[in-house]
């Protein structure tokens, strides 16, 4: 694994669990509102992945979990790998994604790798590639959406809400895509830091 930070405790990002969070280096989406715009490039990470898994080994007493955000981690081959390792010491494991690569995802469920899954819903299908930053076509996006909310899982869907870029009715069409019975989440936007200079003030 290509690991571009590591958050050593977190009370917020795995609901009802103490938890580490790494973060994968390397993604597909190039988002405007990005606030982890270090994380896109899939450079080579300051972490190593053996300093990351001796850490968490360390830790054990102390967390429940550990979430595994990123950038994007189903970009990365090795990361059923890792997941397995985390399993091997007794960690619940929750994934953030951005939902772009159903087939890791379906695997990853299959293989039992995964406790939690939080997927950024970013906008209304229309519009994805507008908000994503690259250009794309939503099918796969729902299909990890239905994959989701089918898995037995705990899990939530998510929105960061940047109002220069998502209308009233854009927040209502996403809401809509969401499957009834699923956690959603609107998270709040923070310009200091994002990737597009336009939108920080």
């Amino acid at each position: 694994m290509n690991f571009g930070g590591f958050l050593a405790c977190s009370f917020s990002d795995y609901p009802g669990h103490l938890a580490a969070v790494v973060f994968a280096q390397g993604c597909n989406f190039c988002c405007p509102f990005c606030h982890n715009a270090d994380l896109l490039a899939p450079q080579a990470g300051p972490l190593q992945e053996s300093d990351v898994l001796t850490t968490l080994r360390e830790r054990r007493r102390q967390l429940e979990g550990v979430v595994v955000s990123g950038g994007e981690p189903t970009l990365q081959p090795d990361l059923p790998a890792f997941l397995i390792e985390l399993r091997r010491m007794g960690y619940q494991i929750k994934l953030d994604t951005n939902g772009s690569r159903p087939e890791v995802l379906r695997a990853l469920i299959a293989a039992r790798l995964v406790d939690f899954i939080a997927m950024d819903v970013k906008a209304p299908w229309e519009k994805y590639s507008e908000l994503a930053g690259v250009p794309l076509k939503p099918e796969r996006l729902q299909q990890s959406v239905a994959l989701i909310a089918s898995s037995g899982l705990p899990h939530q869907f998510r929105t960061t809400h940047v109002t220069l870029l998502l209308s009233p009715q854009d927040m209502a069409a996403i809401r809509a895509q969401v499957p009834d019975g699923s956690d959603y989440r609107v998270q709040p936007f923070h310009p200091e830091h994002a990737l597009s200079p336009a939108l920080r003030k």
